[in-house]
């Protein structure tokens, strides 16, 4: 059995596997990605292949568990995706150790940062079929609370951590230890502290009433497995609360950063991904559909993710955080130059 390089947490993982899923792991490799869990390429010496999460302390399994609830009903409905393994009791997460896991059938596929015309109708499908499937899901007894709690962000609060950032950074300069990414993460929450003023005009112009329901939560080319121009699973479906607007899906799809900042045609990709999503949730309400540009947009601006965890608190893989930060932030700019571009891309009717 191999296991990464300096580290037994490999060979802690085996030994749940063994003992409560009856698997004999024959290799297993921990994997360069994912920011909430560890993650395995697991292989056994029956043939199965498997991916396996290990929860770290603190999570919150009872939300982990309605999260796999909502990828199997997905997969019933016919929407590509992974199989949860469930451990030899029929539990869809192993808490009975110190290291809870979560087992799942081994997906064909690969990540695909940059989308093709096809790729990206096949992933706007995807999302409708789903936003369909989860539209009559229970949301709760306060289904707008979260909503609420987004549209009256703590600005002046996100001033100041940037405002702390900064201060960390210059103590580098001062040190004369700064480095390549200090120089573009002063230069970025400079901007970004700028770009604050036009939040509050921002959620003014959105609708008081946009679509509250569960979601996948992170959908997103990082968790679509395409095998050429076939979409072959869609993963990491988030907890179904709190339920958040229908727009924030579809816009983060949409107008992802790795799109926006790599692709001079990411309004043709975006526009070939709302019309499939339409084609496919015919009931989508259009309001959810024009307001999703600007959603994607405050989400953006009001989130520090990435540059805050390089200074304050770094995360499991945080060179990719980095990059992300930089990708979001350029984003950031490019929706903020073309708002009006993207307002009449999302005006235009589904055919």
């Amino acid at each position: 059995m191999t296991s990464p390089a300096g580290s037994d947490l490999g060979g802690r993982v085996a030994a749940v596997l063994a003992a409560s899923y009856g698997l004999e792991v024959r290799t297993i490799t921990q994997l360069p990605i994912g920011q909430g869990t560890v993650n395995f390429r697991v292989a056994c010496d029956d043939g199965l292949e498997a991916f396996v999460k290990n929860y770290p302390a603190g999570t919150d399994l009872g939300a982990e568990r309605e999260a796999i609830g909502l990828s199997t009903l997905a997969v019933e409905a016919g929407i590509p995706g992974a199989q949860v393994l469930p451990n030899e009791k029929g539990k869809v997460i192993d808490a009975s150790g110190e290291l809870p896991v979560s087992v799942w059938e081994w997906m064909p596929g690969r990540v695909e940062t940059r989308l093709s015309a096809t790729q990206m109708t096949a992933a706007g499908d995807a999302l409708g079929r789903i936003h369909a499937l989860f539209a009559p899901l229970p949301t709760g007894p306060d289904p707008d609370a979260a909503v609420q709690a987004w549209r009256t962000p703590d600005v002046d609060g996100l001033a100041a951590t940037i405002d702390k950032l900064l201060k960390i950074i210059a103590g580098r300069v001062r040190d004369g230890v700064a480095d390549t990414f200090d120089v573009e993460a002063q230069r970025t929450l400079l901007e970004r502290r700028s770009m604050l003023d036009r939040v509050p005009g921002l959620l003014d112009d959105l609708p008081e009433k946009l679509t509250v329901q569960v979601l996948h939560g992170d959908y997103s080319p990082v968790n679509l497995l395409f095998e050429g121009e076939t979409l072959s699973a869609v993963l990491d479906y988030r907890p179904p609360n709190p339920p958040f607007l229908l727009s924030y899906d579809l816009g983060r799809m949409a107008f992802y950063p790795n799109t926006v900042a790599d692709d001079p045609g990411w309004a043709d990709s975006a526009a070939t991904f709302i019309r499939a999503y339409r084609d496919a949730h015919s009931a989508v309400p259009a309001v959810d559909v024009r307001a999703c540009g600007r959603v994607a947009l405050l989400q953006l601006l009001t989130s520090l993710y990435g540059v805050k965890q390089h200074y304050l608190k770094p995360g499991l893989f945080q060179a990719d955080l980095d990059e992300f930060w930089l990708l979001r932030h350029h984003t950031a700019g490019v929706l903020l130059a073309q708002l009006a571009e993207t307002d009449d891309l999302l005006a235009e009717p589904a055919n």
